[in-house]
């Protein structure tokens, strides 16, 4: 046998060994959200993802990069849709400017419970069905908000304390409420907040127990007034066609650890609600409800949106504001 044949055998031999392994697909998702760590919220999708890995067995794993460190929060939804990432979470109220849908868990006064906030949801879901689809994604979970309230540095004994504070919201829904209640409302995300405090851009928040731990709120103001309010919703969405890339059943077990997450988010909320203002009286905060001519107030500018929401939005929109109105009773 010439040298050149051993070669040629020892190639062959090589090639058939490689053939006859098994091929091991394996897929890895890169995950997008705003919120940190400590945020309840991702502790959430970290079981999700660890759910999917698991029951995949690591056919799919998703690389789930929090707290804006990868793309900021109001990006997330765009870098989905344009395939730059295949997952993403992102809070609905921000694209309050392209569909009035956006906007309804974002009046003061819809949905002012848990309770209330969850059967929004079911409501609201078969339109954002829709809406996703015709962009090319889909929504997997859903994830409500805890209660709202005001951080300040001062007490609110009553509305006059607010006319003229300087304070942060986050959205157009909440900045006519801050304009409503006679303050300076300015629009800032959540990754932006310290540097605001640090430059005198703003003096107060409007935001959620949550939040305010995240940012170590203590270390800025000294008093969280609760006032509940509104329960928006962060929605975890995926790229479509990275989805229908996915063998069905790999498909399936998406969308069931998608359903459970949003089944635990509700708990979820309300516990870490609870937990969250603890944390903030363990670094020396108060927490205090808020008067009743700030309600009141707050009571009148909702029922001001609702009106001009129901003006603004398209048939569909309205039917589901309609369904979940009946939902109630």
């Amino acid at each position: 046998m010439t040298f050149f044949s051993v070669i040629r055998s020892v190639t062959l031999a090589a090639v058939g060994s490689l053939v006859a392994l098994p091929v091991l697909a394996e897929t890895t998702w890169i995950m997008a959200t705003g919120y940190p760590e400590s945020s309840y919220f991702t502790q959430n999708i970290r079981n999700f993802v660890e759910a999917i890995e698991r029951r995949t067995d690591g056919e799919l794993k998703i690389d789930l990069r929090p707290n804006s460190s990868l793309i900021k929060l109001d990006s997330i939804k765009r870098s989905v849709q344009a395939g730059q990432i295949q997952v993403g979470e992102i809070r609905l109220s921000v694209y309050g400017n392209e569909e009035e849908i956006y906007n309804l868990d974002n009046i003061p006064g819809v949905a002012t419970t848990l309770k209330e906030a969850q059967k929004l949801m079911e409501a609201q879901a078969p339109l954002f069905d829709e809406r996703f689809a015709q962009d090319g994604m889909r929504v997997l979970t859903y994830a409500p908000w805890p209660g709202q309230g005001f951080y300040t540095s001062e007490p609110i004994q009553s509305l006059d304390d607010l006319n003229g504070i300087k304070l942060r919201i986050y959205s157009k829904q909440t900045q006519k409420l801050g304009e409503g209640i006679g303050a300076d409302a300015i629009i800032l995300p959540f990754a932006e907040i310290p540097q605001a405090f640090a430059t005198n851009m703003i003096e107060a928040l409007w935001t959620s127990a949550q939040t305010g731990t995240d940012i170590q709120a203590w270390e800025y103001l000294d008093i969280f007034t609760y006032t509940g309010t509104m329960h928006q919703k962060n929605a975890v969405i995926v790229n479509e066609r990275a989805f229908r890339s996915l063998p069905e059943e790999i498909q399936e077990v998406v969308l069931e650890e998608g359903r459970r997450a949003t089944e635990r988010s509700w708990e979820m909320a309300e516990a870490a609600g609870k937990q969250r203002m603890g944390v903030l009286e363990e670094h020396g905060m108060q927490i205090a409800e808020a008067p009743q001519d700030v309600l009141n107030r707050i009571d009148e500018i909702g029922e001001q949106l609702i009106a001009e929401w129901l003006e603004a939005a398209d048939s569909s929109e309205q039917a589901v504001y309609q369904a979940y109105r009946e939902s109630l009773h």
